[in-house]
């Protein structure tokens, strides 16, 4: 086991390394993407773009270029071309608005998603299932920053049910966190409910007929504890692989268009305003930022899939 969790870290470490130097070879070394040039701007001479390459020692081979870039990313020194701001600390900055939207989402989406799902198949064929059904596929559909916006549009700015945008520190005012926060969780969790919901529907419809549901009725259990312990337990183990992924997702840039239809000041709005402008040190610690996430929650996924499976382990 514990060479099998160390050899996913490593290919961990490894895809982290090989993303970061692709991310630096196409935001860097593509046509038309030398950061000197923008900087120096269109009427800029020869002599200015060449002085601005020596400073940011973009006249050296691009393999040392991409390790100070690294270096300067750890250690915190790497700066955006705009604003002269550190990188890691703006960042840092960013990290508390998109784990408070990212984890509130992710729970309402999760409890929704089970409810659906169990609701949709305990009642396969009926009315409600279909209407369950016909709701789930209107979510998928809807795309994320549409919703914002018509959500933002009736219920902020136009009724002003809710805060039009902007987000307060948890620690400043629970109550304003929780009550800013409570559109756009909802629109980051819409479209994963509506996907659980009809994947753990056809997981319990699957496991109503196997064997070991049969003998749990055979031995006169109580219908809602077989539901629970025996289909739902087993229905639950994919949700559980897309809840990591998912997650992992959101917190690595999934939410960034969430975060700029609310004007919430996270990763994703820093992404956002770096693309904007063309900024691309900040660029790439965003990427590396997001990439983490994904492959860290992968290799946690994979990790506890070996634990629950020794069968896993040899592949």
């Amino acid at each position: 086991m514990l060479a099998f969790v160390f050899r996913r870290f490593l290919g961990m470490v490894i895809v982290l390394f090989a993303v970061s130097f692709i991310v630096y070879l196409v935001f860097f070394k593509i046509p038309g993407c030398d950061p000197a040039q923008r900087i120096a701007g269109r009427t800029a001479t020869a002599a200015n773009i060449a002085a601005i390459q020596d400073k940011l020692g973009l006249n050296q081979p691009f393999y040392v270029q991409w390790y100070k870039m690294m270096e300067q990313l750890f250690t915190g020194k790497l700066v955006s071309y705009t604003d002269q701001l550190s990188v890691a600390s703006q960042i840092k900055q960013g990290i508390p608005v998109t784990f408070s939207l990212s984890i509130g989402a992710a729970i309402i989406w999760l409890f929704f998603g089970i409810l659906v799902g169990v609701i949709s198949a305990i009642t396969a064929g009926r009315l409600s299932d279909r209407l369950i059904t016909v709701l789930a596929l209107i979510g998928v559909s809807m795309p994320v920053f549409w919703l914002g916006i018509i959500l933002r549009y009736f219920l902020a700015e136009r009724n002003s049910w809710f805060p039009d945008g902007g987000y307060v520190p948890l620690t400043s005012n629970p109550a304003q966190w929780f009550y800013h926060l409570i559109l756009p969780w909802i629109t980051l969790a819409v479209l994963s409910i509506g996907f659980y919901g009809r994947v753990l529907r056809s997981n319990i419809l699957d496991s109503i007929n196997e064997d070991y549901v049969r003998t749990a009725r055979a031995k006169g259990l109580n219908p809602r504890r077989v539901l629970v312990k025996h289909i739902l337990r087993n229905s639950l183990i994919p949700i559980v692989t897309l809840f990591g992924l998912d997650f992992a997702a959101v917190l690595g840039g999934g939410a960034i268009l969430t975060e700029v239809v609310y004007e919430l000041h996270g990763v994703g709005f820093y992404a956002y305003t770096a693309i904007s402008n063309l900024d691309l040190p900040p660029l790439m610690g965003v990427t590396l930022f997001g990439a983490f996430f994904i492959v860290f929650f992968s290799t946690i996924v994979d990790v506890v899939y070996a634990w629950l499976d020794p069968r896993i382990r040899i592949t």
